[in-house]
């Protein structure tokens, strides 16, 4: 556990990184579910990316847990609402939508985080976000050249 911040300072660290684990854990069950429910002509290559993405989610969740342990708090088990189902697009823009939520939730952190003088959680929020980002870039591209 870390004493360099007062109590009150890990408790909200451990808040927000909590936010971050019920949104990581909501994104590992939608894009595993899609991976396995996406049909149609254009789903061998979106079910394979629903599966990467999903995995990345994973890596993102274990760096949340392993803030939150550091601040001696206990990661939450909690998704956040999941949607799944309907069509190719549907799932696709489903997706986009989750990562837009974390872009939203994960800079909202990071101003936290530094406004608190936590270097280490604002560095590894800044690169998580990085990834969704990407993330966010990949289904934008998809609902415009793929998914009709």
């Amino acid at each position: 556990m870390s004493f360099l911040l007062t109590k009150e300072q890990r408790k909200k660290l451990i808040d927000e990184l909590n936010k971050g684990v019920a949104r990581e854990i909501t994104a590992i069950i939608q894009y595993s579910y899609h991976h396995v429910m996406a049909e149609g002509m254009e789903s061998p290559a979106l079910s394979e990316m629903f599966e990467k993405t999903a995995l990345e989610e994973m890596d993102h969740l274990e760096q949340f847990s392993d803030r939150i342990n550091y601040f001696g708090g206990v990661p939450t088990t909690k998704p956040n609402p999941i949607k799944v189902g309907g069509t190719l697009q549907k799932m696709v823009q489903d997706d986009l939508e989750t990562e837009y939520e974390a872009i939203r939730l994960y800079k909202g952190q990071i101003a936290i985080a530094k406004e608190i003088g936590d270097t280490t959680t604002r560095l590894m929020l800044e690169k998580i976000l990085t990834t969704e980002e990407e993330h966010a870039d990949k289904w934008e591209t998809v609902l415009k050249k793929h998914v009709k």
